[in-house]
């Protein structure tokens, strides 16, 4: 029966190679098993690659074959092993990669005039693709679901690094924040509100609504397209912007209301079923001093309270501060470079250099004083710190740096354990690259399960 597959195989694959010997995008670039590959879906990943805001580069073909081949193998044993994604699945994953498009595109119209088709098509397209990527990752998941590793393993893996190539382990530290935003009274942001219903009326009375977006408008991504935000469904934008968009007309003005980011009024300029294209103006309200003020306050309120005892760190953080990423974890910072675990030991060459001058001067387990910092978007806010710990510059071992050397160990056997899985299944299987890809440093394993085969 495998011979009878393979022939049939080989007849699709010379039919196909022969359709393409002018290089057309459905010519074949391998065979998996029952399943073939063509040049337009390593071209459809590549383009997906761009619109990531990449920069042009053919040989991420070569990964783009592989990763193919990869997901050809794993959605063929998940049949086998009945693995199932679910079609909301399919399409939260496709509209999550829609709006990065957009984005990244700057915009519906863009996008469109890239893909040289409509958005609807496009994700029609995609979705079978989507679906393939995420059975893959489920199957990914069910080889390795048993893994797991012991302290024995973790010691393990240490012993088997040579002394002279234990990686250095930068000074960290862990640190929480109570962050306090100025807010605004109704009074303060009316100065604002007055604006934006200023410029509104301009525009009623018939003055341009682009020319006034780019001369009065905030926004800095929308303004120098006058106000342009292209196509977006209701997921994209803030709760109070979508219900607007979504409840006026084509060529309808909506009145001034408020977001989170300010004021702002818009115009809807066209709809397509469960997207809207609109362009808006914002006005954002200046922090006062008095605002600042009050701010100051609360957070010397909250730092004496603590300093008595009547309330803890992170129980504090987590009734009063403001910002919504640490609240809730004690007021706890993550790292960003490993959100995945929620490790909360940052490098010090990692940490805003703000929080980075305060923590230098403080001792474990002390709290500094409110002090005003700048946000990454340039707003003033203060923050209470507390330095829960702290570790010098050192070479890995096992007493400070466990629960990283468990994750090297976790992903070493996760790796091999997959690896073995591929190596035997691609002996298993019927495989032929095209000789255009067999070159790729990328598939040299692949090719040389192929001259075994043979």
């Amino acid at each position: 029966m495998r011979k009878f597959t393979v022939l049939i195989l080989c007849f699709v694959m010379s039919v196909f190679t022969a359709l393409g010997q002018k290089k057309s995008l459905d010519k074949v670039a391998a065979v998996v098993g029952n399943s073939i590959i063509l040049n337009s879906d390593i071209e459809h990943e590549y383009d997906n690659y761009l619109l990531q805001g990449n920069q042009p580069n053919p040989t991420i073909k070569c990964q783009v074959l592989q990763q193919l081949l990869t997901q050809k193998l794993l959605t063929q044993q998940a049949v086998i092993d009945s693995v199932i994604v679910k079609d909301d699945e399919v399409d939260n994953e496709v509209d999550r990669r829609m709006r990065r498009f957009i984005q990244n595109a700057g915009g519906q119209d863009k996008l469109e005039a890239f893909l040289g088709k409509s958005i609807i098509q496009y994700k029609d397209e995609i979705r079978p693709d989507i679906r393939e990527l995420l059975t893959a990752q489920r199957m990914q998941q069910k080889i390795t679901e048993k893994v797991s590793v012991t302290p024995q393993d973790v010691k393990n893996y240490f012993n088997s690094i040579p002394k002279d190539s234990l990686p250095s382990i930068n000074k960290e530290v862990e640190i929480a924040q109570i962050v306090f935003n100025p807010k605004l009274t109704k009074e303060e942001k009316q100065l604002s509100r007055d604006k934006a219903e200023a410029l509104r009326t301009r525009i009623k009375n018939g003055e341009d609504f682009g020319t006034l977006a780019t001369l009065y408008s905030q926004d800095p991504g929308s303004a120098p397209a006058g106000g342009d935000l292209g196509f977006f469904d209701r997921n994209m934008m803030a709760k109070e912007f979508t219900a607007m968009a979504f409840k006026l007309k084509a060529g309808e003005i909506s009145p001034v209301f408020e977001t989170e980011f300010g004021f702002h009024f818009l115009q809807v300029i066209e709809r397509r079923g469960e997207q809207v294209h609109v362009r808006h103006i914002l006005i954002i309200p200046a922090i006062t001093q008095a605002s600042l003020d009050r701010a100051k306050i609360k957070a010397d309120s909250i730092y004496k309270v603590i300093k008595t005892n009547k309330i803890d760190f992170s129980a504090a953080a987590s009734a009063f501060s403001d910002d919504n990423e640490t609240k809730y974890n004690g007021g706890m910072l993550l790292n960003a470079e490993d959100v995945q675990n929620r490790s909360t030991f940052i490098p010090t060459d990692k940490l805003d250099p703000q929080v980075a001058l305060v923590v230098d001067t403080m001792k474990v387990g002390s709290m500094a004083p409110p002090a005003l910092f700048t946000t990454q978007k340039n707003a003033k806010v203060y923050k209470i710190l507390y330095l829960k710990s702290k570790t010098d510059a050192h070479k890995a071992n096992l007493a400070q740096d466990f629960p990283k050397l468990k994750d090297a160990a976790s992903e070493t056997k996760i790796n091999k354990t997959v690896s073995n899985w591929f190596e035997k299944r691609r002996k298993e299987t019927y495989i032929n690259i095209d000789p255009e890809y067999q070159t790729c440093d990328q598939l040299k394993s692949w090719v040389v399960n192929i001259a075994q085969a043979k």
